[in-house]
């Protein structure tokens, strides 16, 4: 696949290619979303098109949920805090941004930008260039992509409206990931919850006691085999329906 930093590149430089380089550019960015369904997907996709084009040792997308900005996606691997850090609007560089709906470019010593807020569990947080623009879809918040460099780095203007373009680009889709992952979590929710219901009755008829015990009955089982509510709730169902089958 022909690397997004090359067609940047041949675009800024003039000519008569230039527009169509351009709409292969958005064609091409517009096509490596498009193949992304689930939200972790989609950011992962973004990750991908804004390291291709800044060649950068560090990206991280933060989306808005709530009132809170929530580390969903990075390119070098952090399970630690992937999907667990979360920074409030308005703290630090992150917060900033996504507070002013502004793009950040500090090319060295970030650290001592006074907006700057260190975690010590992100080492990126020692590298010396950084970049922070805002997702928006309909001119609303969605999220922020942060950019960093281990060396000193002035980004250029041009960068900076380019990753300030994917942004605004693939906003609305990060937006609609995230509802829909939001659904499908409600839904697991509810399901869980019926079955639960269901695992109640069913004990509350054979151990002859009422809800509350039942409930507790499942949740003490839960913690010690070490699986989840709804696990053992399936369990007891599918052991009820299992009996009914062998009764004649």
């Amino acid at each position: 696949m022909k690397n997004l930093k090359d067609s940047t590149e041949q675009s800024e430089s003039g000519g008569k290619t230039t527009g169509r380089q351009d709409i292969e550019f958005l064609h091409e960015i517009g096509s490596r979303i498009a193949t992304a369904d689930e939200l972790h997907a989609v950011l992962e996709r973004v990750v991908e098109i804004v390291s291709s084009v800044l060649r950068c040792d560090s990206c991280f997308i933060y989306v808005l949920e709530q009132d809170r900005l929530v580390l969903r996606a990075s390119k070098n691997p952090h399970a630690d805090i992937v999907d667990h850090l979360g920074i409030a609007l308005g703290q630090g560089i992150t917060g900033w941004v996504a507070e002013n709906l502004k793009p950040a470019a500090i090319p060295a010593k970030a650290l001592r930008d006074p907006r700057f807020k260190r975690f010590q569990s992100i080492p990126e947080d020692l590298f010396e260039a950084f970049l922070s623009v805002p997702i928006l879809s309909r001119g609303k918040l969605v999220g922020v992509i942060n950019v960093q460099h281990r060396q000193p780095y002035e980004h250029s203007p041009q960068e900076v409206r380019l990753v300030s373009l994917i942004g605004f680009l693939v906003g609305s889709e990060i937006e609609r990931a995230r509802l829909e992952s939001v659904n499908i979590e409600l839904s697991a929710q509810l399901e869980t919850r019926k079955l639960v219901d269901r695992a109640k009755s069913i004990l509350q008829q054979d151990l002859k006691i009422n809800e509350e015990d039942a409930y507790r009955a499942i949740q003490q089982e839960s913690r010690q085999r070490r699986k989840s509510m709804r696990e053992i709730a399936e369990a007891v169902v599918l052991s009820d329906e299992l009996r009914r089958k062998r009764m004649p």
